[in-house]
């Protein structure tokens, strides 16, 4: 049988006053049931612990052994309340965080600094996914929370929660010893015209994909599809190869790739939303401490 942790604080009182009645003054208790404590603690571990006589108590060797164990114990027992208060105050545990590659250049380091800082405690399990990806994680349970490009599947919209966290326009990315390259300033889109475009595919971000064809489509150039690629640095990458050209959040101009220049372009250019996606049945106290957090600092 395992002792109970009031016999162990009546245990330490006794071997630290080594005197059943001072122990049990400072107890504020009687001494009767004090001593019966004890028998009934020595008997569950089948030692003794103290030697008794009418005028000295003295620990054994067992009840010696026992006193370094017992304090040790009772301390854990005293933190389990500062533990269960930070578990419930969202400010130890663990958050699930999926993002987009874009996300890596823009929300994603600022967010996680200011969410480290104010949660150190919090472990931060982090999965670089596409947004349909993140969507299917989140509706099994398996995120807690998603950093994505809107917008959620319409069948999900009554199970998934969304916040905007960012809205910026897009750029062009072209190889810097291309002809384009060699104009200054913004370029215009139909001076693209022929050029092959690498864009995300549009099984995995329908919304952004069309985004981008639309792009060409107001000014009447019909985009030539070169190459399709699901991370911003592999598209980026393709650009430095010269396979062609790219239309990325602003936020990719931070990714500084060598042979790769980032320029405006003179027509109106759409903006792009990256925001957080949950579920709102999630009852986790640090998503809702993180979720605080991010609509405190935007």
């Amino acid at each position: 049988m395992i002792p109970e942790l009031r016999q162990l604080r009546y245990f330490l009182s006794v071997a630290e006053e080594l005197h059943f009645g001072r122990a049990a003054r400072r107890l504020h208790m009687t001494q009767p049931p004090l001593s019966q404590a004890i028998q009934a603690l020595e008997s569950q571990l089948g030692a003794p612990l103290f030697e008794r006589s009418r005028r000295s108590v003295a620990l054994t060797a067992a009840g010696r052994a026992l006193v370094p164990e017992a304090r040790r114990l009772l301390l854990q027992a005293e933190g389990l309340k500062s533990v269960v208060q930070r578990a419930a105050a969202g400010e130890s545990g663990r958050l699930s965080l999926g993002f987009v590659s874009s996300a890596d250049y823009s929300v994603l380091p600022q967010s996680l600094r200011e969410f480290r800082t104010a949660y150190p405690g919090v472990q931060l399990d982090l999965q670089e996914a596409t947004s349909d990806v993140q969507v299917d994680l989140l509706a099994s349970g398996k995120l807690d929370l998603g950093i994505l490009i809107p917008p959620l599947p319409d069948k999900l919209k009554s199970e998934l929660d969304y916040l905007p966290l960012l809205t910026e326009p897009l750029v062009l990315a072209l190889a810097e010893n291309s002809k384009l390259a060699q104009q200054q300033g913004k370029i215009s889109l139909t001076q693209c015209a022929g050029l092959p475009l690498i864009i995300f595919p549009r099984r995995l971000a329908p919304a952004f994909h069309d985004q981008i064809l639309g792009c060409f489509r107001d000014t009447g150039v019909t985009p030539l599809i070169g190459q399709e690629a699901i991370q911003m640095q592999t598209i980026i990458g393709l650009v430095s190869a010269g396979m062609g050209i790219a239309l990325v959040p602003q936020s990719v101009s931070n990714l500084k790739r060598p042979g790769v220049e980032y320029r405006a372009f003179r027509e109106a250019s759409p903006l792009m939303e990256i925001g957080l996606a949950w579920r709102r049945d999630n009852p986790s106290p640090v998503l809702a401490a993180f979720l605080e957090l991010m609509q405190k600092t935007r």
